[in-house]
Parts: structure tokens; C-alpha cells; sequence
């Protein structure tokens, strides 16, 4: 090996499996629910990052390298340049590169002012980090239903929230939407909703950067958005990393001071209380490359997706795409019958085919979050999502023979099964 990288990545090479049990969920690893293939001749990762490096390692390794030679580690050169390309790939006015997801989430918060006494509404069929930092600063996540269709926020349910969060004597104050598996929520919906009732917009796009919504493209749409660059994202980096997409030049200006402990005139001068939330430069040097490629690679996933539709779709709900949108499908994720998930898990292990539940338990069935507020008595479709969900290999260099293989082990198991579930 040529390189301390090379030598590190060859440790794993063979059990590339291994490599994405840790990275397949949406925003965090989810060790509990991720299947763990026992064909030890031939394994199939669940996202394989080792046949994009193959594809693009060489050139991430010379960034990396410069980045090295200059030193400049924190807020270097790559960083602005990778936040000018970000802005022109999706048209968003300003972009703020951060630490992670989940801080590109908490700088928006921080910057309107969320407190205590307010209420923010999101959806329950999502990861944790989406309800956690409305809780961060003291204010009441308000949980809302999804869509079955598309596993996103449900209007009607949104609507119903604002009305329990003011009976409860809480201050609606914003809506924080997810993208859920790569799909953007119905912002035409979402947004009317807003607009009368005076709450913003923060899109959580830590699964749909790339994704559009009625030909605009995921960061531009509301207030603000914000997105994760984890390295299962389809932009990811070799760590963590984050963003924040926005048009407000004044919000803006203050997530940056945020993002590095509240500075002022100069790094010494504290004007306001903020964190540490700034992206390194080598992860933004590797995202520079990354992206480069980005479009092919969303264009193939789109086929791979399409692939799996005309494969599974007499057998088991497959996800949709809207009119006007296009999803990142940073997950592929089917719904079967709850009582054949488990045997359909094991039959995919048994082949070698990893499977994950994003996600087998609601926001709102979790101990953290148990006590928030929901929309209304039950929130039925989160329920039926986290019974039914199966998360299949996805990423874009799944080649045609490997989905074959793993259309044919689903099929065997749900060939007599009705696709309605």
C-alpha cells in the first residue's frame, strides 16, 4: 500500500459488510437492527464506500495531501471553496459548512432563538437527532404523523399538532420536516400550513441533499436547511460533517459566528455564547471530490431504484417517487407484511445480504422522548412504518447481477405474500 490510508482501509478489504453494519443508518450506526450476513465466501455490503474508492481514492488522497502540506486543518482553503461549490451545486444563496448533521440542525435553532416555552413540530418516524436538539435548548418537540406513502411529515396531522401545542400553553414557533430515506416532504403543504400559523421552515435534508422538490433542488427550500455529510450519506465525507443552506444573508452571518464559539471582531472576541461546530478541512477537501461525482452517482441510484420497483413491486410496497421530485434514495426501503419481516431478515443473512429497520421504534415509543406531546392520541402511520419497514443494499455501484441476487432471495420469501400490507 502506498499511503497510511491505503494501509488502514486494507485492514477491512474482504469485510466490506463489516464496514457498512456501522454506517447504514440514515444518521447514526444502528448496530441493533442491522443483519449481519453468514455467507463468509462472498458477502454484499450494504453501502459499499470501498467501490466508490476505487473509483475516486487517488484523488482524495492527493486533497488530503494538500491539505496536509498547507496545515491549515481548521477553516482552511477547502472549506470555503468546498461551501462555494455546495451553493452552486443546489442554488442556495449562502452555505455553512459545520461539525456534523445533527450542529447543522442546532445552529439554525440557536440562531432564531428557540427556548423554552416554544414548540417545534417534527415528525416521530425519524432518527433521534431531529427531536434532540429542539430539546437541547429547552423547547418541546411536538411530535407529528407521517405519510405512509412516502414515510414524511403528514399535513393534516401537522395542523393537528399546533392545535395540541396550544392547548397545551406552548408558543408554535417553527416546523422541522424530514427527508426522509432521500424524499422531500410536500413543502407546498407544509408551507401553507406555516405561513398561517407564522412558523418557519427548517428542512432536514440529512438524508436528501441532491433530492428536488417541484424542480427546485433540496436548500433552498424555507428558512433554512440542513443536511449531514456522515459517510453513509450519499455525499459523505471520511468523518463527520455538516451544512446549512439558506438565503438569509444577516441568519447566516450569525451561524458562522455560532459555529465558532459566538466570535466577534476576531477569534478572541466572544459575542455571544456559541459552540464548536466547525468542519475540518480535510473532510471538506474530500468532499470537494466527492461531489465532483455526485451527479452520476444520484443518477444511478435513481436506476438502481428502479430496477428494485419493477423487481419487487408485486410483492411488496415499494417506495414512491412524487411528480416533480427526485429522491436521493439514500435508503431503498420496501414495506412487507410486519409477520414476514423477520423471515425475510434472516433469509437475506442466511444469502449473505445485509438488511436494516430504519426505524423499528418511533420518536415517540422511545424512553427519551416519551413524555413529549403528539399531534393527536396516536400517531397510527409511524406505528405501521416501524412494523413493516425492511432496508435493502443501496448505493451506486450495486451491480446488476448482486441486486438480482437479492431480488430472488426477497422473492423466494414474499412471492405469495399480497402487496398490499
Amino acid at each position: 500500500m502506498s499511503s497510511s490510508i491505503e494501509r488502514a482501509l486494507s485492514c477491512t478489504h474482504g469485510a466490506d459488510w463489516q464496514i457498512s453494519y456501522w454506517i447504514a443508518a440514515p444518521h447514526a450506526a444502528i448496530k441493533p437492527t442491522m443483519t449481519q450476513p453468514t455467507n463468509s465466501v462472498r458477502p454484499i455490503p450494504f453501502i459499499d464506500l470501498q467501490a466508490q474508492r476505487r473509483r475516486c481514492g487517488s484523488r482524495i488522497d492527493a486533497a488530503i495531501a494538500r491539505v496536509l502540506a498547507h496545515g491549515q486543518f481548521i477553516l482552511g482553503p477547502e472549506v470555503r471553496a468546498l461551501e462555494g461549490e455546495l451553493a452552486r451545486f443546489c442554488g442556495a444563496g449562502e452555505v455553512i459548512s459545520c461539525a456534523n448533521g445533527t450542529d447543522a440542525l442546532a445552529l439554525v435553532l440557536m440562531a432564531k432563538g428557540v427556548k423554552s416555552g416554544d414548540a417545534v413540530f417534527c415528525p416521530s418516524f425519524t432518527f433521534a437527532a431531529t427531536a434532540e436538539v429542539i430539546a437541547w435548548f429547552g423547547a418541546t418537540p411536538v411530535f407529528v404523523d407521517i405519510e405512509l406513502e412516502t414515510f414524511n411529515m403528514e399535513g393534516a396531522s401537522l395542523r393537528a399538532a399546533i392545535t395540541r401545542a396550544r392547548v397545551l400553553g406552548l408558543n408554535p414557533v417553527g416546523v422541522v420536516p424530514v427527508d426522509l430515506f432521500g424524499h422531500p416532504a410536500d413543502y407546498q403543504a407544509i408551507a401553507s400550513i406555516c405561513e398561517a400559523n407564522d412558523l418557519w421552515i427548517l428542512c432536514d435534508a440529512a438524508q436528501s441533499f441532491g433530492a428536488t422538490y417541484q424542480n427546485r433542488k433540496v436548500g433552498t427550500i424555507g428558512l433554512a436547511t440542513a443536511t449531514s455529510f456522515y459517510p453513509s450519506k450519499p455525499l459523505g465525507c471520511y468523518g463527520d460533517g455538516g451544512a446549512v443552506f439558506t438565503d438569509d444573508r444577516e441568519l447566516a452571518a450569525l451561524m458562522r459566528s455560532l459555529r465558532n464559539h459566538g466570535e466577534g471582531a476576531d477569534k478572541y472576541d466572544a459575542a455571544r455564547i456559541g459552540i464548536n461546530g466547525r468542519l475540518d478541512t480535510i473532510q471538506a477537501a474530500v468532499l470537494i471530490e466527492k461531489l465532483a461525482l455526485f451527479p452520476d452517482e444520484l443518477e444511478r441510484r435513481s436506476r438502481i431504484a428502479r430496477r428494485y420497483n419493477e423487481a419487487l413491486a408485486d410483492v411488496a410496497i415499494v417506495p414512491t417517487v412524487r411528480p416533480g421530485c427526485r429522491s436521493t434514495f439514500a435508503q431503498y426501503t420496501i414495506r412487507v407484511p410486519a409477520k414476514k419481516r423477520d423471515a425475510l431478515a434472516a433469509a437475506l443473512k442466511a444469502d449473505g445480504i445485509p438488511t436494516a429497520i430504519h426505524y423499528g421504534k418511533p420518536l415517540h415509543r422511545q424512553r427519551a422522548y416519551g413524555d413529549y406531546p403528539l399531534a393527536t392520541e396516536r400517531l397510527p402511520n409511524s406505528d405501521t412504518a416501524a412494523e413493516q419497514v425492511i432496508s435493502l443494499p443501496m448505493h451506486p455501484y450495486l451491480e446488476a447481477d448482486v441486486q438480482d441476487e437479492i431480488v430472488d432471495c426477497i422473492r423466494k420469501v414474499l412471492e405469495r405474500a399480497p402487496a398490499a400490507v
